[in-house]
C-alpha cells in the first residue's frame, strides 16, 4: 500500500472516530457510535499493518492476535460491575505504551525526510523538537501509568479509598514539575541523556502514583475521567514521536474529551478542574458525619414498600453502585413495566458520578431494557422531587447525602446532589447502615419521610415485584 493511500486510509478512519464521539453522545445513538469507533480502528490497523514503513509484520500479527485473544477473553468475563477498574488498567497501558515509545523513539530515532534537502539548522531543530516530544511523551505516559494502576487499586478493593495524606503534599508535586523541567532543559542541551530520561521517569512515576493516591474514593469518577484524557495525551506523544498523523488525531480526540468530560464533571461535584489536575483536591477536611447522633432510623417491608408503590402516581428510582453490585437492573426494569401498566409515573434520576465510572448508571438500564426517555439527568428533575409521591433509593449514598448541603466539614461539602428527601415518601435500599465509598454517614436515613429496606438489592426488587 503506497504512502497516499495510507494517508487516505488515515482520513477516513479519523472520520469515522469523529462520527464514533458523536454518536457515543446520546443515549439512542451510542450503539451506532461504537460500530463507527470499530470501522475506524479496523481501517486504521489495516492501513498501518500494509504500510510501506512497516516490517516485521508477522510478529505484528502475533501480537495482535494475542492481544486480541486477552482482550475477548476479559470483555466478556467482566461483569459491568468491573468496568470502572478495567478502564482504569487500560488507561495504563496505554500509559506504558507511551513510555516505552519513548525509550525506542530515543534509543533509534526517526529518520527525517528530505535531509539532505535541509539546513544544518533546520536539522538541529528537527532534532530538538524530536527530543522535546520523546521527554513528555515519557513524562505523560509515565504518570498516566502510575496513576491508572492506583486507580485501578482503589476501584478494586486492595488499595484503601482513603487519600494519602503526605505533609506538604502539594509542594511535594511542584517539585516534581519543576525538577522534570530542569531534567528536560538538561536533556535537550546535551543532546540528549538517557541518565536524565531515565531520573525523569522514575519521578513522573512517583508523582503520578501521588497524583492519585492523594484523592479519595469518593472522588473516583472524576479521576477515571481524567485519566482517560491523560490516556489520550500519551496517544498523541506517542503519535508525535512515530510521526503517525493519525495516532496525533485519536490521542488529541480522546485528550480532549476526556478533559471536557472531567470538567462537567467536576462541575456536577463542586469541584475545582485545576485542582483535579494538581491531585488531592476536596480532602482538606475531615468526615464530620460519624459522630454525631443522627436519631434513629425506621425499617419497612418488601409487601409494604409494593403497597406504597401501587398507591403512588409518580415514583422516581435513583440508582447507584449498590445497584450495579447486586445486578438488580433487571428486576428494576420490570417494576418500571408494571407500575407504568398501572398507571403510575415512573422515572428514573441520574446523578452524573453514580457508580464509579462515567455513565455507569445509564449504561446498566440500557442493558435491562430501561426507555431511555424516562432516564433523566439531576438537573432535569430536581425540582420535580417535591412533586413526587415516592422516591426508591436503590444502592445510592453520597449522591442523596444532604451534608452535601447542610454541613460546610464534610468531604462532600458543596457536591450538588439529588434531592430525594423533598420526595413525599423516600425508601432506601441497603444491605447494612454502614456509611458510603466516601465513608460519610448520610443523614436522610434518619428522616421523618424515609423507611429502610435492608437486604440484598436484587432479592428486595424481586421480591416487591411479586408483591405488585
Amino acid at each position: 500500500m503506497s504512502a497516499g493511500l495510507v494517508q487516505a486510509a488515515y482520513i477516513v478512519a479519523a472520520i469515522f472516530f469523529f462520527m464514533s464521539l458523536k454518536g457515543l453522545s446520546a443515549q439512542e445513538t451510542a450503539r451506532t457510535g461504537n460500530y463507527y469507533g470499530i470501522a475506524g480502528m479496523a481501517i486504521a490497523l489495516i492501513a498501518t499493518i500494509l504500510g510501506p514503513e512497516t516490517s516485521g509484520i508477522a510478529w505484528i500479527i502475533v501480537a495482535m492476535v494475542i492481544g486480541a485473544a486477552i482482550g475477548i477473553f476479559y470483555a466478556k468475563k467482566v461483569e459491568m460491575t468491573e468496568m470502572p477498574e478495567l478502564v482504569a488498567i487500560l488507561h495504563s497501558f496505554v500509559g506504558m505504551a507511551a513510555v516505552l515509545v519513548g525509550f525506542n523513539s530515543f534509543i533509534d530515532p526517526p529518520a527525517i525526510p528530505n535531509v539532505e534537502a535541509l539546513a544544518e539548522a533546520e536539522v538541529h531543530a528537527h532534532h530538538v523538537i524530536h527530543l522535546v516530544e520523546v521527554f513528555l511523551g515519557v513524562f505523560i505516559g509515565a504518570v498516566t501509568f502510575t496513576g491508572s494502576v492506583v486507580a485501578f487499586g482503589k476501584l478494586r478493593g486492595v488499595v484503601s479509598s482513603s487519600p494519602l495524606m503526605l505533609p506538604h503534599k502539594h509542594k511535594l508535586n511542584l517539585a516534581a514539575i519543576v525538577v522534570s523541567t530542569l531534567l528536560m532543559i538538561h536533556f535537550v542541551k546535551v543532546d540528549g541523556s538517557m541518565f536524565a530520561l531515565i531520573i525523569m521517569t522514575l519521578i513522573a512515576f512517583a508523582f503520578g502514583y501521588h497524583l492519585v493516591a492523594s484523592i479519595g474514593g469518593a472522588d473516583m469518577p472524576v479521576v477515571v475521567s481524567m485519566l482517560n484524557s491523560y490516556s489520550g495525551w500519551a496517544a498523541a506523544a506517542a503519535g508525535f514521536m512515530l510521526a503517525n498523523d493519525l495516532l496525533i488525531i485519536t490521542g488529541a480526540l480522546v485528550g480532549s474529551s476526556g478533559a471536557i468530560l472531567s470538567y462537567i464533571m467536576c462541575k456536577a461535584m463542586n469541584r475545582s478542574f485545576i485542582s483535579v489536575i494538581a491531585g488531592g483536591f476536596g480532602q482538606e477536611v475531615a468526615s464530620s458525619g460519624e459522630a454525631v447522633d443522627q436519631g434513629e432510623h425506621r425499617e419497612t417491608t418488601a409487601e409494604d414498600v409494593a403497597e406504597m408503590l401501587k398507591n403512588s402516581k409518580s415514583v422516581v428510582i435513583t440508582p447507584g453502585y449498590g445497584m450495579a453490585v447486586a445486578q438488580a437492573q433487571y428486576p428494576v426494569h420490570e417494576i418500571t413495566e408494571k407500575l407504568r401498566a398501572l398507571g403510575v409515573e415512573v422515572r428514573f434520576a441520574i446523578h452524573p458520578v453514580a457508580g464509579r465510572l462515567p455513565g455507569h448508571m445509564n449504561v446498566l438500564l440500557a442493558e435491562a431494557k430501561v426507555p431511555y426517555d424516562i432516564v433523566l439527568e439531576m438537573d432535569e428533575i430536581n425540582d420535580d422531587l417535591s412533586e413526587t409521591d415516592t422516591v426508591l433509593v436503590i444502592g445510592a449514598n453520597d449522591t442523596v447525602n444532604p451534608s452535601a448541603q447542610d454541613d460546610p466539614a464534610s468531604p462532600i461539602a458543596g457536591m450538588p446532589v439529588l434531592e430525594v428527601w423533598n420526595a413525599k415518601d423516600v425508601i432506601v435500599f441497603k444491605r447494612s447502615m454502614n456509611p458510603g465509598y466516601a465513608g460519610v454517614q448520610n443523614p436522610l436515613f434518619f428522616k421523618e419521610n424515609t423507611q429502610m429496606l435492608f437486604g440484598d438489592a436484587k432479592e428486595s426488587v424481586d421480591a416487591i415485584s411479586k408483591a405488585i
